[in-house]
This record gives structure tokens, C-alpha cells and sequence, in this order.
């Protein structure tokens, strides 16, 4: 299969479960971002041999790149404890704000209701990867996730365990997508997937911002320098 036909397939399975993320009961939600918190406490030996892959294959990098790569217990208990106090949060789907009353008496106001299919792209940080998909899920989005390359095998591990929540909640587990190459055109193939994916988030260097600017054909959330 080409990378430009593999990228369609992800855009095309996210994008169908995006209704069905949209319209998931609260309960459902929450109870997939608790079953991933405790899959992540249980899963620690098998993250960590993960983690020891892509550690060994990246043993050039310097001492700061290493370390945002890492994903070690206390890493581990920080992206659990987040999952428990997203689930905690109240659901923003389906929220009224900022209601006024017309002259005509309507009362106009605006209802926050989820994106559809957003993909986010970043770099190092395999915990990354449960922060994006925990919000995604509690949003009532579904997301393709691309890593970075160096940190391939934590975040299939990672992935994995998001399926299982999704699944064991009753979700599709379709919602969230991982790009499983390493290939450097994914991020390309991507950002210029208008017909499944809504809104581009990369989240790095001012290097990987501008690019993604530059050639995205999707609208782009980026951050300030």
C-alpha cells in the first residue's frame, strides 16, 4: 500500500467515527479515559520495554532529548492522574455560553459542539500521545496522532492501550489513529487530508510550526513563540 493510500485509510476511519464520538453519553467518555488510566498503572513493565527500544535506537541524542523521551513511572503517574481529573471535568459538548436576549425576544448564545477529525503532530514526548487522545475523547473528536519517529515504539504501546478503553467503554476505537510509519512524507500526506481531517496541532519547534503553516491545506491551531 502507497503512504498517500495508507494516510486515506486513516483520514477515512477517523473521520467515521467522528459522529459516533460526537453523540458518546458522558458516561462513556469518562469511563474510557478511567480504563485508560488504569491500563497505563498496569501496563508499566511493557511501556518500559517500549520506552528501552526506542531509548537504545536514539542513543546519539543529547542528554535533554533523551530525557523528553523518556517515560519512566513518574511520567507514567502524571498522564494517568491526567486522564482521571479530564474525566472528572465537566463534558464541553453540548455547553451554552454567552446567552443574550434579542429585542426581538430570541435568546441567541453560542454552543460549544465538538471539531470532527483533528490530527496533531509532535515530537519526542511519547506522553504526548495520551494527552491528545484523552482530550480528543473527552471532546467528542477523533484524532490521527503522528509522533515523532524516535519514540515509534512507546507510542504504539501507548496506542494500544487507548484502543482498549475506547473498546472496553464501547467507543470506536477507530477515534483515535496513530500514524504507524516513520516515513517523514506522513507529515506531509496529513496536513493536506481536507476531506478527513478539520484542523492540523503541531506542537514543537519553530521549525516544524512554519513548516506545517506553510504547506498545511487544513486550518492550523498553533502556538505563540
Amino acid at each position: 500500500m502507497s503512504l498517500t493510500a495508507y494516510m486515506d485509510e486513516l483520514g477515512r476511519a477517523a473521520r467515521a467515527a467522528a459522529p459516533q464520538m460526537a453523540a458518546a453519553p458522558t458516561a462513556a467518555k469518562n469511563a474510557a479515559l478511567l480504563a485508560l488510566a488504569r491500563r497505563l498503572r498496569e501496563a508499566g513493565p511493557a511501556l518500559a520495554a517500549a520506552n528501552a527500544q526506542d531509548l537504545a535506537a536514539a542513543a546519539e541524542l543529547s542528554g535533554p532529548l533523551r530525557d523528553r523521551l523518556k517515560l519512566d513511572a513518574k511520567t507514567l503517574a502524571t498522564v494517568a492522574e491526567g486522564c482521571e481529573q479530564i474525566a472528572a471535568m465537566p463534558d464541553p459538548v453540548g455547553e451554552i455560553t454567552g446567552v443574550k436576549r434579542r429585542p426581538s425576544g430570541i435568546s441567541v448564545g453560542q454552543m460549544r459542539v465538538p471539531l470532527g477529525v483533528f490530527g496533531m503532530i509532535y515530537e519526542s514526548r511519547p506522553n504526548v500521545t495520551i494527552e491528545a487522545a484523552s482530550l480528543a475523547i473527552k471532546s467528542g473528536n477523533a484524532c490521527i496522532l503522528r509522533g515523532g519517529s524516535e519514540a515509534i515504539q512507546s507510542n504504539l504501546a501507548l496506542w494500544q492501550l487507548v484502543r482498549q478503553a475506547l473498546a472496553s467503554a464501547g467507543l470506536p476505537v477507530e477515534a483515535v489513529q496513530l500514524v504507524e510509519t516513520t516515513d517523514r512524507a506522513a507529515v506531509g500526506e496529513l496536513i493536506t487530508l481536507p476531506a478527513f481531517v478539520d484542523v492540523i496541532i503541531p506542537r514543537g519547534g519553530k521549525g516544524l510550526i512554519e513548516r506545517i503553516s506553510n504547506e498545511a491545506k487544513v486550518p492550523v491551531i498553533k502556538h505563540l513563540d
